[in-house]
């Protein structure tokens, strides 16, 4: 009988384990912007993935007070001095330049963010349309670049929202 309530007792723990598992990330990625084109801009980016969505949650400094865009970009290669080897938004669909949901968008587009005064800023963005490593080449982030724009995104010029200088860049790599 002792063996049995044992037996039941540790299912249960198992079982509850398994269920509060759910909540847990299923890929975090922490990575460093670089400052580009002679800026002083840095910062920290992370993505976590959770319950099929990624969120996205990114602490920035150095920037000109005011708005700016973010946006992913082609390639992880922030090798040159410009961020120009990260190449173009991330379009793996195949549409127009845009704002995120609305409309036509890249899946690269997040769109702008708004800074204090001191130039800090923090970015908050969440989708069901990203996965981390998932191996979907429509949805995964893996080995793309993150870019913070000098200025903000217009949703319109094509294909880049007319974002000005790439200010800093990070590749999304595990």
């Amino acid at each position: 009988m002792k063996k049995i309530v044992l037996f039941s007792a540790l299912l249960l723990v198992i079982i509850i384990a398994c269920k509060s598992g759910n909540n847990t990330p299923k890929n975090n990625i922490t990575i460093n912007l670089e400052a580009k084109s002679n800026s002083k801009v840095e910062g920290t980016a992370t993505f976590t993935e959770r319950n099929g969505e990624v969120v996205l949650e990114a602490k920035i400094s150095g920037l000109t007070p005011g708005v700016h865009a973010i946006h992913i970009h082609e390639k992880s290669d922030c090798s040159s001095a410009d961020a120009a080897s990260a190449g173009g938004h991330w379009n793996p669909t195949f549409k127009k330049h845009g704002k995120f949901g609305e409309g036509e968008y890249h899946k690269g587009d997040i769109g702008n963010f708004t800074t204090d005064p001191d130039g800090n800023a923090t970015v908050f963005f969440k989708t069901n349309e990203w996965c981390i490593g998932c191996g979907d080449e429509t949805k995964d982030i893996l080995n793309k670049g993150l870019i913070v724009h000098a200025n903000p995104d217009d949703f319109e010029t094509q294909p880049t929202g007319n974002a000005g200088g790439r200010v800093a860049c990070a590749g999304i790599i595990k």
